[in-house]
């Protein structure tokens, strides 16, 4: 910049410097000058039709893509609508930027009852950000945007609030602002690889639990696995940490109770970039026998309700590459990938009439798309199942945001992430009642042309409530209601649809809507009798 520009502008053209090439937003009368920025700009704005969406596009964008994601909001109304998918971010650890207005500096705090005005913004997001910050002057924003990508380098890339008074966006800035250099994560100390490595190679029965934390760890732990010869079980944001072909992993099993027994039998676990959360298996408390080895770039995860006897607090990628150096060429041989190979086959032992039915259906899935297909799933039963039913060979082609558990994330995560990855194909699995939580982003998948199958499973209402209502003997409340027309809306919304009656015809719906013009609504319904 060699003149004077608003402070909105300067602040687009830093997040240029920074690599940003798509915000996701709707913009109000309090973020015009952001918008200024914008027009001039070569970042691409996605127009969400509700904040939530873009929050959700962000996150899908970030979660999918793997960079951050950015979104642009007015304050009190655009940040609440938002704080949802921030939410989401926050538990499942994916970097997130929002930016947003908030009302002029010197209201703030007064509760004058200023337009969207909340008394307290930074108050609202604390509890869902790794830093919650409001711009007092325009040179503010050079050191705060830094420490946004320093959070999302070198911390648990949690979501980063800030907010800019509509005055100080206004302000003339006439200075260029600089992308300043972020620091590297932070490395494992030697002292503490070494004792890991020797834990490891005295085991009997060694076991790697992967998380989301250790996907760009991937083909090290691979590595690690094999030298070892140790079982891997993943969490669902760990899936494809390790191929579910490989033979020695039981992929995201550890929702079901015989990987659960089969942790127990271990030794020595290493747990790398997970935080072993309730979320990952449902169940309170895991039953660990054997010594635990904690890899986590957050310290807090040493010594909460799963005590490391080791731990490193390390970026997963570099405590993966120490460790198998330390470890060296020996290769162990417990006789693992039998036992794997039995709990693999009792995943699906006992399977409940709809799992039976999901599975059907993700089996063909899983044979029409191509390799490197990604899904974007909600939360609903139908993904529930395929925590360990679908199988992946590669990290980031499974997502299901269990931490926060949020209905509607599908949709808006499938856009964000289809615009992150380009050609790569992205599938959205979702349940008929959370899909309409963010049916309106229709509309946006429309608008960009995209090539999006929307697979819809209509069990007609929110049927994981139901079951539990009548597992627990609770007369059914509040979980039945009617459903729209789903291909009529498709086409409202202008996107295609597609009802199969039969495997054939889902084949060949599934096939023909990962090249369409616009996106396909696929709607599935559980009781169809192709899939008894």
């Amino acid at each position: 910049m060699t003149q004077s520009v608003s402070c909105g502008e300067a602040l687009i053209s830093l997040l240029e410097s920074y690599d940003v090439d798509t915000v996701f937003g709707i913009p109000g009368v309090h973020t015009l000058d952001l918008y200024r920025g914008l027009a001039h700009s070569n970042i691409r704005h996605v127009q969400a039709r509700n904040e939530q969406g873009a929050g959700f596009m962000a996150d899908g964008y970030a979660r999918l893509g793997g960079k951050p994601g950015v979104c642009v909001l007015i304050s009190g109304p655009g940040v609440t609508n938002a704080c949802t998918p921030m939410g989401q971010s926050f538990a499942d650890s994916i970097p997130v930027l929002m930016i947003s207005s908030t009302t002029a500096s010197y209201s703030l705090g007064k509760g004058w009852g200023c337009l969207h005005e909340v008394t307290d913004l930074e108050a609202v997001t604390r509890p869902l950000t790794a830093l919650s910050a409001t711009a007092g002057s325009p040179d503010d924003l050079e050191e705060l945007i830094g420490q946004a990508f320093s959070i999302f380098a070198s911390e648990r890339p949690r979501p980063v609030h800030i907010a800019i008074p509509i005055d100080v966006l206004a302000q003339p800035v006439s200075t260029t602002w600089q992308r300043r250099v972020v620091p590297a994560p932070p490395a494992p100390a030697g002292s503490a690889i070494r004792e890991a490595a020797a834990l490891l190679q005295q085991a009997e029965r060694p076991l790697i639990y992967a998380g989301g934390g250790a996907v760009n760890a991937a083909p090290t732990l691979t590595e690690i696995a094999e030298r070892l010869d140790a079982a891997v079980i993943t969490t669902t944001a760990g899936k494809g940490v390790v191929p579910d072909s490989h033979p020695l992993c039981v992929g995201g099993g550890i929702v079901r109770p015989q990987a659960r027994d089969f942790l127990a039998q271990a030794d020595v676990i290493l747990a790398i970039g997970t935080e072993m959360s309730e979320t990952d298996s449902f169940v309170e408390r895991l039953t660990l026998n054997g010594q635990l080895i904690r890899v986590d770039i957050d310290s807090r995860k040493m010594n909460d309700l799963y005590p490391a006897s080791i731990g490193i607090v390390s970026d997963a990628d570099l405590a993966a590459r120490e460790l198998l150096f330390v470890l060296g060429a020996e290769i162990q041989d417990h006789n693992t990938a039998s036992e794997v190979a039995a709990v693999c086959r009792s995943l699906v032992d006992e399977l409940t009439d709809s799992e039976s039915r999901h599975i059907c259906m993700l089996n063909v899935l899983r044979e029409i798309l191509p390799g490197d297909a990604v899904i974007a799933g909600d939360i609903c039963q139908v993904v529930y199942t395929g925590a360990f039913a679908f199988p992946v060979e590669q990290p980031r082609q499974w997502h299901y945001p269990a931490g926060y558990c949020t209905l509607g994330c599908g949709l808006p995560n499938g856009i964000g992430g289809k615009l992150a990855l380009g050609d790569t194909p992205v599938v959205v699995l979702a349940g008929d009642g959370g899909f309409m939580f963010t049916v309106q982003e229709l509309i946006t998948a429309a608008e960009l042309r995209l090539s999006l199958p929307i697979i819809v499973w209509n069990n007609a209402g929110l049927k994981q409530i139901r079951d539990d209502m009548a597992h627990r003997k609770i007369p059914a409340v509040g979980v039945d209601g009617i459903n729209p027309d789903y291909p009529k809306l498709a086409s409202a919304c202008g996107c295609k649809s597609n009802r199969p009656d039969s495997e054939a015809a889902f084949r060949s719906a599934v096939t023909d809507a990962l090249t369409a013009e616009v996106p396909t609504l696929i709607e599935v319904f559980e009781d169809s009798d192709w899939l008894s």
